[in-house]
């Protein structure tokens, strides 16, 4: 990693541009007891559900989808949710594609996992080439966002999928009025809408000596179309995760 020496002042504070964890099992909780540091986290953006009568206008009808791609969390919530208020009720025959084995898990929220058809990959839709492949003649429904994936969307069309997305929740600006007199000495951010959230709550924000760490490509792309500094990148092969690039800035500069 490359180190701004003129930028190289001790960390001392950490902002994560994310909810706080419900336990304390976070990487992040352990990264601030080794190096003693003050640790916050903040939602810079929020989910908000589409009513089920939204979907509808929409002229969806869930009935007529035989598998469903799921890449968050989120969209598990708000499909369940929909179908609930929708009273519709899923059939025991439906496939579930997961692009992660952590969200495959999560479905036994609602579902009985042992009884279902689910299927994962690693981290994209790409992952579940293979087992795709073998169910080409699927109907699938991919429940997503306003600011929805659109590599996932582009790789399925684009490999002859029958696949229609739909939004079911829609990321928003969270207000961060209180923040205002406070400062981080890294700030972390994981998506385009937490950064387009920094510049709507503060639009005469200045980056000075605070280093910015962004996980992701389009994230990296639009700190730097803001005219900021990236200090701490991750993804990269030294530094799979956010919370090991950031240690690894942090053991740099806290000599």
């Amino acid at each position: 990693m490359q180190i701004d020496v003129e930028r190289a002042k001790k960390v001392k504070s950490i902002l994560v541009t994310l909810p706080r964890p419900e336990n304390d099992k976070s990487p992040y909780f352990a990264l601030a007891e080794k190096y003693n540091l003050k640790l916050d986290f903040r939602a810079f953006i929020h989910v908000e559900g589409v009513s089920g009568k939204d979907v509808k206008k929409d002229k969806i009808n869930f009935t007529d989808y035989t598998a469903v791609i799921f890449t968050s969390k989120n969209a598990v919530d708000h499909f369940f949710r929909v179908c609930e208020e929708m009273r519709f009720e899923v059939s025991a025959d439906m496939k579930y594609f997961c692009i992660t084995e952590a969200i495959a898990l999560y479905l036994q929220k609602y579902i009985q996992y042992r009884k279902r058809k689910i299927f994962f990959g690693k981290q994209t839709a790409k992952d579940l080439e293979d087992v795709l492949k073998k169910h080409n003649s699927e109907k699938f429904l991919f429940p997503c966002s306003d600011v929805a994936n659109e590599e996932t969307q582009n790789w399925l069309q684009d490999n002859g999928y029958d696949s229609t997305p739909v939004v079911l929740f829609k990321t928003v600006i969270s207000d961060l009025n209180d923040l205002k007199e406070v400062f981080y000495d890294v700030i972390v951010f994981f998506s385009p809408s937490s950064v387009q959230s920094l510049f709507e709550n503060f639009s005469d924000f200045v980056q000075n000596k605070t280093r910015i760490a962004a996980f992701g490509a389009t994230t990296q792309q639009a700190l730097l179309d803001h005219g900021l500094i990236l200090d701490i990148p991750a993804p990269t092969p030294e530094a799979p995760s956010m919370t090991m690039a950031v240690e690894q800035y942090i053991k740099s500069v806290n000599k």
